[in-house]
């Protein structure tokens, strides 16, 4: 570090910034999300709307961020527009009340838009770093995100240096973006370790505005222990991957794992690691969480490349202080590259991630509640869904106490079609979806995974269709919906009656 670099507070950074630009901020999760200078530009959206002056800005992340940036900018009224991803609840009351317009996108396709100009202009780049140089050398913290590009197309750049982290982390981030076409090559990557990029992101240092101190813990939350349902989740997917093994369908020494975030990719994760028929296996995914760091220590995990160490802070900690040992085991990758079709399909993923609801069929809601009501958004999931070698997608069968069934006739918002999802487990058992018709697929999802309380009902529905390629009504396609908002519970729909008066 240098002193030709300029330092400056977090106030002021914020001062440089004008109502109506656009900035991109790195982060993937809290982990490595700028926290000091979006809290100074709520604090100075909060003055100048009390002052009667407007004040909103777009924002561009990788993913999702920490309290400081998505819930002090929302509460503040301070997004005008917001993308890829979101996980806030002060910023989801914003987005479904329509006051910050939303575009959910898939995360691999983030850094192209930007560059392509789909977003607009980048006006500024807020970036959390490690260590900085004065030839405009930028060590990147707990995760890499959008951070590459953001940095090459904004117009200027804010860095917060975080001493919370170590300079010690260069060499974790593999720094690379690909060329737009018609002059894009393949991705040289053919295992989860191999390394293509730079450790740093390089820029030009008069592009550098200041530099804001700081010492402040990635915002990340614990997740919850496993509970019995989880934990038979968990099981039920080490079961199918193991079946899969000794069918051959998956070699001896295993695939690649992909996994979603949360306390279902916990427990199954951590099923998978103690099942005597899956060996020690590689991760080539998005969020990598305490889970993975446990299972790399045990020898479980060979080899995790992601795009975050999205771990709670004793854990990062715990990293840092035998960090060597780590070097050789943990990659960070921009999402572009982490989420890249071509290479999930090249080293044959195995994608696990987790459903709001599925229906009969094997469509897959991962983002609205009723159809209407953002929760967080697609997140990396399709990117992978669609490109895996397997494509399992997890829930538990009720929600709610038991008034809401997770499988249902119709979903109310498809972003996962039936085409692309190989396998839907519950804690009741694996639908294997491969090679059936939908009336097959509608008979093994209801009977597999389906809550006992409610697979008379789900029958009930397509054994009253006997015509057609797929057994479904447009006018009973959302009968158990509208009877959750009439009744309060998706139950007790008279399906018998339904189709007379149809």
């Amino acid at each position: 570090m240098t002193n030709q670099l300029a330092f400056i507070t977090a106030a002021e950074a914020a001062a440089f910034i004008s109502d109506g630009e656009t900035i991109g901020f790195s982060g993937f999760t809290p982990a490595g999300a700028a926290k000091a200078v979006p809290l100074a530009l709520a604090e100075r959206a909060t003055e100048l709307h009390a002052r009667g002056k407007p004040f909103r800005i777009g924002v561009i992340t990788g993913a999702s961020t920490g309290r400081s940036l998505d819930g002090a900018l929302a509460k503040a009224d301070a997004i005008a527009f917001r993308t890829p991803y979101q996980s806030d609840p002060d910023l989801r009351k914003s987005i479904n009340a329509g006051r910050t317009r939303f575009f959910d996108m898939h995360l691999s396709t983030v850094a192209q838009a930007i560059r392509y100009g789909f977003l607009g202009k980048v006006h500024w780049a807020i970036i959390e770093a490690c260590d900085v140089t004065a030839d405009g050398e930028i060590v990147l913290t707990s995760s890499v995100g959008v951070a590459p590009t953001i940095c090459r197309v904004a117009d200027r750049i804010i860095v917060e240096l975080n001493r919370r982290h170590p300079a010690a982390l260069r060499g974790f981030h593999d720094v690379y973006e690909p060329a737009d076409p018609p002059h894009r090559r393949e991705v040289p990557i053919y295992k989860p370790s191999d390394r293509i990029g730079a450790a740093t992101i390089k820029v030009d240092p008069k592009r550098i505005i200041g530099i804001v101190e700081t010492n402040l813990d990635d915002e990340t939350n614990a997740f919850d222990e496993p509970n019995e349902v989880t934990c038979k989740i968990g099981d039920n997917v080490a079961d199918f991957l193991a079946r899969e093994m000794r069918a051959k369908r998956i070699p001896k020494c295993f695939l690649p794992v992909q996994s979603g975030v949360g306390n279902i990719a916990n427990a199954v994760l951590g099923a998978m690691s103690s099942h005597s028929g899956i060996p020690p296996f590689e991760m080539y995914t998005e969020v990598i969480q305490d889970s993975v760091i446990e299972l790399i220590r045990l020898g479980k995990v060979k080899f995790a490349s992601g795009v975050s160490l999205t771990v709670s802070n004793a854990v990062l900690q715990s990293i840092y202080q035998d960090i060597e040992s780590f070097r050789s085991k943990l990659l960070l990758r921009p999402q572009e590259i982490a989420n890249n079709p071509e290479i999930v399909r090249r080293l044959g993923l195995i994608s696990i991630n987790t459903a709001i609801e599925v229906d009969i069929f094997g469509n897959i809601n991962s983002t609205h509640v009723m159809g209407k009501q953002m929760m967080n958004g697609i997140g990396g999931s399709g990117d992978f869904t669609r490109n895996a070698y397997l494509s399992i997608f997890t829930c538990p069968s009720t929600a709610k106490g038991g008034k809401i069934s997770t499988i249902v006739p119709f979903v109310s918002h498809l972003d996962h079609s039936e085409h692309s999802v190989s396998a839907v487990i519950t804690e009741n058992g694996i639908a294997d979806l491969r090679g059936k018709s939908p009336h097959e697929r509608a008979r093994v999802i209801v009977d597999n995974c389906a809550h006992p309380d409610y697979r008379d009902e789900l029958h009930g529905y397509f054994d009253q269709v006997k015509d057609g390629q797929t057994p479904q009504t447009l006018a009973g396609a959302f009968a158990m919906h509208q009877q959750l908002l009439k009744t309060g519970s998706m139950r007790g729909v008279d399906w018998e009656r339904f189709f007379a008066e149809a």
